[in-house]
Parts: C-alpha cells; sequence; structure tokens
C-alpha cells in the first residue's frame, strides 16, 4: 500500500513531459521520483484537457501492472508506488524509441496497410518501432535506421533484446487480460539502459498505454482511444474517460494470484531426498508450491495409493513427479491409478538400466520419464502453467533470460574476435 511521501526527498526536476514529471531524489542518487499529473493528451499534445484524479488513477495501474511484470522476472525500473501518485523507479538513460507489439489490426495500422482487414490477428504479434518526436509525430523506424542513428548503447544487440522483451511484456499482460475476460488488442513500451548496460522496460504502462477491449469487442473498449474518438470533449465525456480507466485499475487489481496449483513429489525412500533437491531447487525459482512424501510402490503399494487419494481430494491443479532409485515402479503405480499427469524422474545408476522400468509400460500407463531432476521439474511447471499466468509468465521470462545471456555472451566473443575482419 502506498502511504505519504516525504516531498523533502524530491530533488531538482530532470524532465517534465505532458503527463508527469521526473525529479531526482535526494535520498538515493540511484533512483528517481515520478509525479504523474491530472491531464489527458493525445494527437502529440494537439488535444490535452486536465482530469482530476486521472494522476491517482495512472499510478495504481501503472503500479499494478509493472508489480506483475516484476514478479514474473522481467527487469523493469520500477520499484514500489510511493503515493497516489507517485512512484520511485531506478534512474537509467531513457531510450528515445516506442516499442509497439500489435495482436489484433487496427487504428494507424489499418491506415498504413489498406487492405488489411481489421481484427486481423498477427500470429506471431506484428512489432513496430517508433522515434519519440512529437513534432514529426512519433515516426516509424526500422532496424536498420536504429542502428544507423547511433543512439547511445544501442547497437543490433540491444534492438534484439528490447524485441524480445517487448514481446514477452505483451505475452503475459495478454494472459492476465484474457483471465479477466478482455482482449489486448496492443501496446507500446518503452526501455531504458542503467550503467551497467543492462535493458530494462521503463517508464508507465498504464490506460494510455494500450488498447484494451473487454469481451473481445472494440464497441466496449476501456481505454484512451475513447478520448481519441471524441469529437466533442464535454466534462459528461470526460467523466466516462476517467471512469473507463478506473475499471481498468479497478479490474486489475480483483486478479488474485492462483493457489490451486500444487506439484507432489513422491519418493521410493529416503534416500532420494538428495536427489529431489534438485528438483525442489527448480520450483521454488519458478514459484511454485510443492510437497514432498516418501512412500514405496513396492513396500507399501495400499499406502501409496491412499497418498495419491489424498491430493485426488484437494481440488488443485497436481502433476506428480516420482522418484525412486532401482527399479522405479512408483511412477507407473501412480500413472495407473489417477488422472493427474505423472513425471518419472529416476535418478540413474552408472549403467542406466534402472531407467527401462520407468519406459518400458504397458497400455494404459501414460506417465512420461525426465532424467534430469531439474527438467523433471520445468515440465511439471510448463504443465501447470497451462491454467496459471503467473507460472507461464516466469517460465517464458526464463527463456528470455536465457536468449539475452546467451546474446550477451555472443557479445563479448565478437568484440574479442574481429582480427578476421
Amino acid at each position: 500500500m502506498a502511504g505519504e511521501f516525504d516531498m523533502k526527498t524530491l530533488g531538482d526536476l530532470l524532465i517534465e513531459g505532458k503527463t508527469k514529471k521526473i525529479h531526482l531524489s535526494k535520498s538515493d542518487p540511484s533512483t528517481v521520483i515520478v509525479l504523474n499529473k491530472d491531464r489527458i493528451t493525445a494527437g502529440d499534445g494537439a488535444r490535452a484537457h486536465d482530469l482530476e484524479g486521472k494522476a491517482e488513477i495512472a499510478t495504481k495501474t501503472n503500479s499494478l501492472v509493472f508489480e506483475l511484470l516484476n514478479a514474473a522476472g522481467v527487469p523493469t525500473t520500477f520499484i514500489r508506488q510511493a503515493s497516489n501518485n507517485i512512484f520511485i523507479a531506478k534512474k537509467v538513460d531513457m531510450v528515445p524509441l516506442e516499442w509497439i507489439t500489435r495482436r489484433l489490426a487496427t487504428g494507424s495500422y489499418l491506415k498504413r496497410h489498406p487492405g488489411v482487414h481489421e481484427c486481423f490477428r498477427f500470429t506471431p504479434p506484428k512489432q513496430e518501432t517508433c522515434f519519440k518526436d512529437d513534432a514529426n509525430h512519433d515516426p516509424l523506424w526500422s532496424d536498420e535506421q536504429i542502428i544507423c542513428a547511433n543512439l547511445p548503447n544501442i547497437g543490433r544487440d540491444e534492438i534484439q533484446i528490447m524485441k524480445r522483451l517487448s514481446l514477452v511484456v505483451f505475452e503475459i499482460l495478454e494472459k492476465v487480460w484474457a483471465q479477466l475476460n478482455c482482449v489486448l488488442v496492443d501496446m507500446k513500451i518503452e526501455f531504458g539502459i542503467d550503467d551497467k548496460g543492462n535493458v530494462l522496460v521503463s517508464d508507465v504502462i498504464d490506460s494510455d498505454s494500450w488498447r484494451l477491449w473487454p469481451e473481445g469487442k472494440k464497441e466496449l473498449m476501456k481505454d484512451k482511444q475513447v478520448y481519441r474518438n471524441l469529437t466533442n470533449v464535454t466534462s459528461e465525456s470526460l467523466n466516462q474517460v476517467k471512469i473507463n480507466f478506473r475499471w481498468i485499475a479497478d479490474t486489475l487489481e480483483s486478479l488474485k494470484k492462483p493457489t490451486n496449483s500444487l506439484v507432489v513429489i513422491a519418493l521410493g525412500s529416503s534416500s532420494d531426498l538428495p536427489f529431489a533437491a534438485n528438483i525442489e531447487s527448480q520450483l521454488k525459482a519458478l514459484d511454485v508450491k510443492y510437497v514432498v512424501r516418501i512412500v514405496s510402490a513396492h513396500k507399501q503399494t495400499a499406502e501409496a495409493l491412499n497418498v495419491v487419494a489424498e491430493y485426488e481430494g484437494v481440488n488443485k491443479s497436481i502433476v506428480f513427479i516420482a522418484v525412486a532409485g532401482k527399479s522405479n515402479g512408483l511412477g507407473p503405480v501412480i500413472a495407473g491409478n489417477t488422472s493427474f499427469p505423472v513425471i518419472n524422474c529416476p535418478p540413474l545408476d552408472s549403467t542406466g538400466r534402472d531407467v527401462w522400468s520407468s519406459i518400458n509400460l504397458p497400455a494404459g500407463i501414460a506417465c512420461t520419464t525426465v532424467t534430469s531432476a531439474s527438467n523433471a521439474a520445468l515440465a511439471a511447471a510448463q504443465i501447470l502453467a497451462l491454467n496459471d499466468v503467473f507460472i507461464w509468465g516466469k517460465l517464458r521470462m526464463n527463456q528470455t533470460k536465457l536468449y539475452t545471456t546467451l546474446n550477451k555472451e555472443d557479445k563479448k566473443t565478437r568484440v574479442t574476435n574481429q582480427n578476421y575482419l
């Protein structure tokens, strides 16, 4: 919850835009203080109106969005909401580009691409980049234009990282809004570069940033397009825009993290605990709830099936991971007596013969076998992610982190191996 903000920590004004002011922080030079205004604009500032209460709504929406992204592991500048209209962010060098991601064709895209039907679905999403220049109406830029502009710290590698992050941000928020029966049509985000050269999602993401259609119906839109479409701006129409924005903030706030996803790690004996620790570690990293049980399919079959029945009765989405050395009958026995997914993860001995008890199975036993502990946890998380957007976001961002890491490593290698040029 945001409390009272100590205005004594407000430092020099860095920049003032149409809808917000950004100040240095006296208490922490590595951060900035962002104050939203009760102001709404459109058409690069050609249309602008005061809108009492907008700053509070925008700050709330932005904070909820960035808290979701931070929870998924997306690198952002957002730190915390400080008051009703203020949030704290990391100080970065902003990249003067807007990164647009579109799922459905509408708006300016249709004007630029005659013949494309409205609501044409882009799979994968369509990505575009605009150079921030109000005087020239934020022109579209190609990758080549960005590279040739010689923007500080922005090269081919950073462009690809920003594209990848733009996509994952859109996909996470698209799934969030889908759970709330809304279609995220398109959105724009911005990036900053920190003092270590890392690319961070920056600026704000609120109702000025996207098109949002409840129930997938354009006529029910709740975003700033309603304001853009007004032919006559009245106090009543502005109030409706504010009502729409508040609906977005309140709807986002109503999103609850699922509590019904669970992995049951079933061990054949306590000697399997060290191996299972690797499964636990990966599940913790993905913020997936789990329990560990020790049951033997060979020595106490009835008790093993009672444990299965115990978790079948808790009304949760369950994935079983069976860990048992030597003859791994535990996984097949569980799989033959439950409709939940079962993953065998047998610790392999030096000869690898024991794995066949998890693979060579009769018809009707549909458990899968994964010999890597961390990959077994990953497979379980992917199953649960089908109905848990929070787990899905973690998984998607982990893939993006791997891409970013490899990209940076390749860049270092290229820099140190330029003699052939």
